[in-house]
């Protein structure tokens, strides 16, 4: 193969993972054809992209993209996995996938923010709480305590309203005013 066709392959696998950094990388060697359109297929209706490629080609071009973190696993048929919602829910989806395929999928790991994984680390990952978990973890953290704060503060202010109308439907009911503080 030329320079400049492997340039031109280089070139396209960039483009193609457009700065992703969340990469999971698979062995599907043992699908068959059907097998792997259907996984192509379902993975394509939920946003996430996978690409087989060259490791010689792939390796050139995540260098140059800035992902090193998955040299070592980049031997014998490759196939790269990003995207979708974050990558806590890409690698719930792929581990899923992989363990319903009866060892068909291999995940051999993956790289997050420039970190490599091997297969535990995805699987550990896929246990973990996805974005939107987080997000509204902290957000509830964030508010309790104001939320503490204002009941705090409503109570107290609740007590002495119900002390003061009580005294002023007292003062009503007699006739008599009341008495001063």
């Amino acid at each position: 193969m030329s320079k400049a066709i492997k340039r031109l392959m280089i070139d396209s696998i960039r483009a193609e993972l457009d700065g992703a950094r969340d990469l999971l990388v698979l062995n599907t060697a043992k699908l068959d054809p059907v097998k792997d359109n259907t996984l192509r297929s379902g993975l394509r209706k939920k946003g996430i992209k996978i690409l087989q490629v060259k490791n010689t080609l792939a390796r050139v071009a995540l260098k140059e993209s800035g992902v090193t973190a998955l040299d070592s696993l980049l031997v014998g048929q490759t196939v790269l996995v990003w995207g979708g919602e974050d990558v806590v829910a890409l690698s719930r989806e792929i581990v899923k996938i992989a363990g319903e395929s009866k060892d068909a999928i291999v995940i051999r790991g993956g790289a997050v923010d420039g970190q490599s994984l091997n297969a535990a680390g995805v699987d550990d990952l896929s246990k973990s709480m996805g974005r939107p978990e987080l997000l509204s973890k902290i957000a509830g953290l964030i508010l309790a305590p104001g939320a503490r704060l204002a009941g705090a503060l409503l109570g107290a202010g609740g007590v002495v309203a119900g002390q003061v109308k009580s005294i002023a439907d007292k003062s009503g009911e007699g006739g008599e005013a009341a008495p001063a503080a």
